[in-house]
């Protein structure tokens, strides 16, 4: 399976509440690209004085069982998160320093991710999506990343080959089978420039 074309409409870096294009497969069996927000609880849908919190990213661990997460997973809905890179802090220098990861060579690629629906007053809909991660403390590039003590943490990189697997497993369980974290020599990093705003897409 590849990855339907997909048109621009969107940032360059997405941040959270920002949106982005994910894959998904639709009511009649075929992949279908939704325009969602980032971060599974939108800050427009918090209820009134509930402060807002970070739902960028689901532990693999976790995903099944915490609330803002767990009736996706159930349910089910799971979705491609296509890119050309992601950033993360490197403080092999003394300091954070903001690096680029991407393919070895450069090509695009997606994240696991789980998405929902919103219902909206019009009778139509939005949606939201989460990425997933896992621990990463033994692979040789991503245990580079985030602060010295912290568990090191990556987004989960589908191969093309287990695409229609990921969107379509029949059990959670034969869904997380696919969450393996990417081959020593596929992913390569370099410093990047600054941030223009608070995330790390």
């Amino acid at each position: 399976m590849n990855l339907p074309v997909i048109d621009s409409g969107w940032a360059d870096e997405v941040w959270q509440d920002y949106a982005a294009p994910i894959v998904v497969t639709g009511e009649r069996g075929d992949t279908e690209v939704l325009l969602a927000s980032y971060g599974m609880v939108p800050k427009r849908k918090l209820p009134p004085g509930a402060k807002h919190y970070a739902t960028m990213n689901a532990r693999a661990e976790t995903v099944g069982q915490l609330k803002s997460y767990k009736t996706a997973w159930a349910r089910q809905y799971r979705c491609l998160v296509p890119m050309q890179a992601f950033y993360e802090p490197c403080y092999e220098s003394g300091r954070a320093e903001r690096y680029r990861i991407a393919m070895a060579n450069e090509t695009p690629f997606a994240v696991a991710g789980i998405w929902r629906p919103w219902a909206e007053e019009d009778g139509g809909y939005s949606f939201s999506f989460s990425q997933i991660t896992v621990n990463a403390d033994q692979h040789p590039l991503m245990r580079r990343m985030h602060k010295p003590g912290d568990e090191k943490r990556s987004l989960v990189i589908v191969a093309r080959a287990d695409y229609d697997g990921w969107l379509n497993a029949a059990t959670p369980e034969e869904a997380r089978s696919l969450l393996r974290l990417p081959p020593d020599g596929a992913l390569s990093a370099r410093a990047a420039e600054p941030a223009r705003n608070a995330s790390l897409f």
